[in-house]
């Protein structure tokens, strides 16, 4: 069964690259753009500590469970997340991941939350266990419901526990500054990937 689900995630994976390829081209074709959807996945990284953070940003950063440095989590964007992530700018680096940056976080740095318990996801038993009644039931189920937004992203981004990361191999710029003024903060879109790459 967990192979079979597996091997219909990996079909599903490329198709959707084929088609998103495949758009671009026929666009070209006409001379024109396709402007693929909004992204409705962010990886979220806390980089700075606790000095002089304000009452509400404290708030935010707690609902979004980045409570310690080099935190992150996996926030699923809409009106209310994208509005959170304006007002903690200064003190979060976040983008939208692909599917190998999902995949490696959940494997290398997974732990999940079980009777309020920091427990390693080395086995689809402990997955299964939590959220089976979800037809949650393994690793890579988890891995598809994260990265494509599914119906039980909630549940499953709740059992996650908040990744605990390295600080990142050769340092920050300067995480007082915007990625766009060549800082660290802020919102890099797909260039999180080398920062998560970094941190692993």
């Amino acid at each position: 069964l967990i192979f079979k689900r597996a091997e219909k995630y990996a079909k599903e994976y490329h198709q959707a690259e084929r088609d998103l390829i495949n758009k671009h081209r026929e666009a070209r074709k006409i001379d024109n753009y396709y402007v693929p959807d909004q992204p409705r996945l962010a990886f979220v990284i806390r980089i700075r500590g606790i000095n002089a953070v304000s009452p509400r940003v404290k708030k935010i950063l707690q609902l979004l469970r980045l409570r310690q440095i080099h935190n992150g989590v996996f926030v699923r964007l809409n009106a209310a997340t994208i509005k959170m992530l304006r007002l903690v700018d200064p003190y979060v680096a976040y983008g939208y991941p692909n599917l190998k940056s999902v995949r490696e976080l959940v494997y290398k740095r997974g732990f999940g939350k079980v009777s309020g318990q920091r427990i390693p996801l080395f086995d689809n038993k402990v997955v299964d266990g939590a959220l089976g009644r979800r037809n949650v039931v393994c690793v890579e189920d988890v891995i598809h419901q994260i990265f494509t937004c599914g119906k039980h992203f909630k549940e499953v981004n709740n059992f996650l526990w908040p990744f605990k990361l390295n600080s990142p191999k050769g340092g920050f710029k300067t995480i007082t500054t915007h990625f766009i003024e060549g800082g660290d903060a802020g919102n890099r879109e797909q260039y999180i990937n080398g920062l998560i790459k970094q941190m692993l």
